[in-house]
Order: structure tokens, then sequence, then C-alpha cells
């Protein structure tokens, strides 16, 4: 089964993206849907070093709630900071201790970041231990690293690696 159907999650999330980008629910669509949705994953099956497990999907349902919300709340921070002037800005960059030990987990968490306004993943250490991230504004650099490794690495540790909190 695995032969024929290599990333079953990856095809779910493929099916709804392509409804989503059409933004018509018809038969002819969830047809050719599932079948971008079954063939991108068998084409691409050998470049996937790992297989996914989701240790806890309640933990990633509850992320992706929390990055959407920090999309939402970034997005209006940053139109204020905008509008208040680039002389209010304190620009920085952190430096991220990790604890995420598989690439995917280190990515995903690169890439949260990066898609959360406000904030740049900008550099993983060679020993993988340390994300360097770059921040539009903050008063704290010890307060977001805090943030950072409580609202996202913590969940993605969990979702992906050992399941501890």
């Amino acid at each position: 089964m695995r032969r024929l159907l290599p990333h079953p999650l990856l095809t779910a999330s493929l099916v709804i993206l392509w409804l989503l980008l059409v933004n018509q629910l018809t038969a002819g669509h969830v047809v050719l849907g599932a079948l971008l949705g079954w063939l991108i994953p068998l084409a691409t099956s050998s470049f996937w070093p790992e297989r996914i497990h989701i240790r806890h999907p309640l933990t990633l349902l509850r992320f992706l709630i929390v990055f959407v919300i920090d999309i939402v709340r970034g997005s209006f921070l940053v139109a204020w900071l905008i509008l208040r002037g680039p002389k209010h800005l304190r620009p920085v960059f952190v430096a991220v201790p990790l604890a995420l030990e598989t690439d995917l987990a280190i990515s995903l968490l690169a890439n949260t970041i990066s898609l959360t306004p406000g904030t740049v993943s900008a550099k993983l250490s060679a020993d993988k231990r340390t994300l360097i991230v770059h921040t539009i504004d903050t008063g704290d650099a010890a307060a977001l690293v805090a943030e950072i490794k409580q609202r996202y690495e913590t969940p993605l540790k969990k979702i992906f690696e050992d399941g501890s909190e």
C-alpha cells in the first residue's frame, strides 16, 4: 500500500490545497485534486528521506491555530510599526538554541518563524543547534527566544519527535 500511496497526509493536503486554489467544489476538481494529490507524492517519494510520523494530531491542530493567530496578530503589529515610522523600530538578531533534532521539525520551525510577520529565520548553524532569527522590533531578546521556544518549538517537538511537552 505504501508504494501506491507513499504519503497519505501529503496527498490529503494537496487535494485540499487544490480545492482552495480553484475555489470550486465540483466533481471534476475533486478528481483532478485527488489525481494530483496522488501523483505528486508518488513522483517525489524518492526525495523524502524519512517517513513523517505525527505523534500528537491535536497538538498539531493547536499549533496551526496558534500559527494563524500569530500571522494575523503579526500583520497588524507590522502595519502599526510601519505607520509609526522607522525611528521607533528596534531590529535585532537573536540566537535561538534548538532542542529539535530532526530536519523536518527544524525546517518547519524556521519556516513558521519566517512566515510570521515581523520575524525571519536568517541562519541555521552547521551543527543544527542554533537558529539565528531577525526581528523587526523587540525590546527583550530573551523574551522573544522564550516565546519562539514555547509557542513553536515545544509543540513541534511533541508533534514530530519525542512527544514531551
